[in-house]
């Protein structure tokens, strides 16, 4: 069985700090692209960042020069830095896990991070 589960969210004032974790469970984690997103209350979902099998990787406009991602294949798990918080960086951060070229492909439950004075 599957498991994609998120960590580390919760409460944080702006121009703070925070790391969210995803730990993967059930699946071959080497051959997969674990990417984080977000979504505030009232709006889509979008791209905060992605790690791929090579460790390559990519970030949504938002997160660059703020954000780092990094994995761990031995313990397979991914975490999202977050540096420099704003408000607008509210949301609940999901975790999902791509497998190229169709999948399957995994959705965490979500993470809460709420950046508030």
């Amino acid at each position: 069985q599957v498991q994609v589960v998120e960590s580390g969210g919760g409460l944080v004032q702006p121009g703070g700090s925070l790391s969210v974790s995803c730990t993967l469970s059930g699946l071959n984690f080497n051959i997969y692209n674990i990417y984080w997103y977000r979504q505030a209350p009232g709006q889509q979902r979008e791209l905060v960042a992605g790690i791929m099998t090579d460790a390559t990787t990519k970030f949504g406009e938002a997160a660059k020069g703020r954000f780092t991602i990094l994995r761990n294949n031995a313990e397979k798990w991914v975490t999202l830095q977050m540096n420099r918080l704003n408000t607008e960086d509210t949301g609940t951060y999901y975790c999902w896990a791509e497998l190229l070229p169709i999948g399957p492909n995994y959705w965490g439950e979500g993470v809460l991070v709420n950046v508030s004075s």
